[in-house]
Parts: structure tokens; sequence; C-alpha cells
């Protein structure tokens, strides 16, 4: 495929939203606080694991359900669960897991023709345990992930796609790193728009400086959580990160769980509330819902508030039912609410 930027288009974009990520099987089950103790894994956290230890721990996991998932995946899958136009670009192997990501996420509605890798590491996988509280623990075996390069490219698409959404999930490994630079140059060559997430405070604490460079002179839209915007500004308190952030050009959307979002544009605070959830059982993918839904919404021109309080109905929707992928009919649940 080829990396080379092509001439800029004039014409309205093939798809709305064109995502980099990690291409990763969520395997789900339920346990007391109690199995992560016994294990040393603090409650709450998202780790990276070795092919050996996620052998070990999903030998001593109970029973489980496998979906895919992968942060920038789900967003694109609620953005296509919101009837825009996504694709995406990730990494798998030729085995079963393969197959199963590919297979769902075209059935979710979303572009995806990477060519899955003869040789090299396994699918990516995260075991996730998930306690009474809703609470998620992460333990992540990246594999495949990690081998996506700019051959995996296809500049032609991407600078067909109106937003170009980029986890920083993926901004460690270097061959994925120079992929998502690649990408950027051929976003802003054909004028498109680029957007990016923070994705975890051990991602801000080892890139801080990329990512500030990205806040201050790359992206039109940034998202973020409470602690992942003070992580970027080694700050305890986040209006000092919000002031700080309030200073760039872009677009910046910050979530607080359930006391729901801030939007900072233009000079202007947006404060949006958390929209009730019918229950919590799972709250894996609800930032990666929120941001499907706020793009989703800027893609049928809404105002910035309404996008963020879209983005709340999704995280809702997502955080009610096990699995980072959204089950009930999006569409409606905003028809009915917006």
């Amino acid at each position: 495929m080829s990396s080379t930027a092509p001439a800029p288009h004039s014409t309205a974009p093939r798809f709305d939203v064109i995502a980099i990520g990690n291409a990763i099987v969520d395997v789900i089950t339920a346990a007391p606080p109690s199995f992560l103790a016994e294990r040393d894994i603090a409650k709450g956290s998202m780790r990276l694991i070795s092919a050996e230890e996620a052998e070990a721990l999903y030998a001593v996991m109970g029973s489980g359900r496998e979906i895919s998932g992968g942060s920038a995946a789900n967003t694109v899958a609620g953005v296509a669960a919101l009837g825009a136009r996504p694709a995406f670009v990730g990494r798998v192997a030729q085995d079963q897991l393969g197959q199963v990501f590919t297979h769902d996420i075209r059935a979710a509605g979303v572009h995806f023709e990477t060519p899955a890798s003869a040789n090299g590491n396994p699918t990516g996988r995260c075991l996730i345990v998930v306690t009474p509280d809703g609470d998620r623990t992460m333990n992540t075996y990246l594999g495949a992930c990690q081998e996506l390069s700019e051959a995996d490219l296809d500049a032609a698409t991407v600078a067909a796609s109106g937003i170009l959404y980029l986890e920083g999930y993926l901004w460690d490994p270097p061959a994925p790193r120079a992929a998502m630079k690649k990408a950027i140059e051929v976003a802003r060559a054909n004028g498109r728009k680029v957007a990016f997430t923070l994705s975890d405070v051990f991602c801000v604490e080892g890139h801080r400086e990329d990512f500030q460079d990205l806040l201050a002179s790359h992206v039109d839209l940034m998202f973020a959580n409470e602690n992942e915007a003070r992580a970027l500004y080694q700050t305890d308190d986040l209006g000092v990160a919000m002031a700080e952030m309030a200073k760039h050009a872009c677009i910046t959307v910050i979530t607080r769980s359930e006391k729901g979002a801030v939007v900072l544009a233009g000079g202007e605070v947006h404060e949006v509330p958390a929209e009730p959830a019918t229950r919590v059982l799972d709250t894996t993918g609800a930032g990666d819902l929120f941001a499907g839904g706020f793009m989703a919404g800027m893609v049928q021109g809404r105002s910035l508030p309404d996008c963020a309080r879209i983005g709340c109905i999704a995280a809702a929707e997502v955080i009610s039912h096990y699995g980072a992928r959204p089950e009930a009919d999006l569409r409606a649940l905003v028809a009915a609410r917006i």
C-alpha cells in the first residue's frame, strides 16, 4: 500500500472517520477484588503483559466472553452505530482471534482492509477482570498490534477521510508511531481534521512532551479524562490543566465519569452533565464510545455541547453491559434525548 500523500482533496470525504489503533480481542470475566489482590494486580489498572503471563492469567480466569475491542476500534464501532461512515487501520495475525476481530469490526459497519500478518506475534488480546462495582482491570498483550507500520497505510483512504483519529495506546512502539505521524502528514496535506486521545495516564507519562506537542501544533481535537489531563501537566489541580489546554487552538474534551464532560474551544467552556445509566455493569469502553459519539455529532454538524451529549449517551449505553461495543440502538437513544 502506498504511503505517499496524494494531491489534496476538494471532494466530500469517502469516510467520516478513519482510526488507527490496536486491534485487540477482549476476554472479559467477572471476579471479586480478591482475585486481583492474590495476584498482586492493582484493581482498576491497565497494564501490558507478556505472552507468557497472558497465557497463565487466561488459564486461571473464570468463564468469560470474547468480544472484539481495542480503544480506537471501539470508537469507530460507535461512529458506525450512530450512522456515520468509519474505517479502521490495525494489525492482526492470521489466527483465530484475528478472524474474530476482522469479522466483528466489519459486521459493525466499519471498513477494515489491513492485511493480517502471516508471521510474527499472534493477535493482541486484553484480559479484562470486572469486579462487582463495574470497575475493570485490563491486562493487555499487544502482540501483532505493535507490528503496524507505514506500509499498512493506504494514503488515499486517509486523505479521503474527514477525521483521522489516533489512540495514545499505540504511540509507544516505534513502527506504529511512525505510521501515525505519516497519517497526520497525509491528513494535514489534504485539509482533513486530526483527533487524538491520550488513552491512559501511563501513556501520558511515557510521552508527555510528544503529547503536548501534538496538542499545541498537530491536532484539531484532543480527548482526555481528568487523570490524563492532570498527568499531562504534572499537576493535581484539574483547573490548572484545563487552563493550559485552553491556550491551544484545538478543541479539547475532558471526560469526568459521572460528572459528565467539559469542552474547551475558542475561549469558551461548555460543561455537559453525564447521561444517567440504567445500570453500571462494566465501564470498559466508556471513553471510547464517548469519543465516537462526539465525532459522530461533529460529522452531523451539531454544536459542541450536543456532540458531548451524544458522547455521554453512547458512554452510558456501553457501561450498562459487558463489552466495549454498543448493543442498543444508539441513534434511537440520541433521537429520544436530543
